[in-house]
């Protein structure tokens, strides 16, 4: 592979770990939200996954999102009988949200990012020095 392909691989995987963080960014912004009247359910935490797929041009494999789905794990309870959205016996339905969860994967998601791009700095730096000795 050269230099190039690597910078576009790079540039691939940073793409799908932006979404990925987009998608934990929606799941964190929603996790104390409740619904707003009775019958109604909360925000349902998404997950993203990814595929892999081959480049026949030059044989390598990329990685693209998929499908972004709903999180089917059940729904947290809450008693709280006030609530508007509260069932016959006081409880409330609370996003299946766990923000300590969420953070450990934004964490993940910014390490590979961070790493996809220190590929395309090095490859970007090889291709400059290798000018800098061309044109001398």
């Amino acid at each position: 592979m050269d230099l190039l392909d690597a910078m576009t691989q790079a540039a691939k995987g940073m793409k799908a770990q932006g979404a990925r963080m987009r998608v934990i960014s929606e799941n964190i912004a929603n996790a104390d939200s409740s619904p707003k009247g009775p019958g109604q359910l909360p925000y349902q935490r998404k997950v993203i996954t990814f595929k892999s797929l081959l480049d026949k041009a030059n044989g390598q494999q990329e990685v693209e999102v998929d499908r972004i789905l709903p999180d089917q794990s059940e729904f947290v309870t809450k008693y709280d009988p006030s609530h508007p959205a509260a069932d016959k016996n006081g409880f409330v339905k609370m996003p299946n949200v766990n923000p300590l969860v969420e953070m450990m994967d934004m964490r993940e998601a910014q390490r590979s990012y961070e790493a996809n791009l220190g590929v395309i700095d090095m490859a970007k730096g090889m291709l400059m020095r290798t000018l800098d000795l061309l044109s001398r």
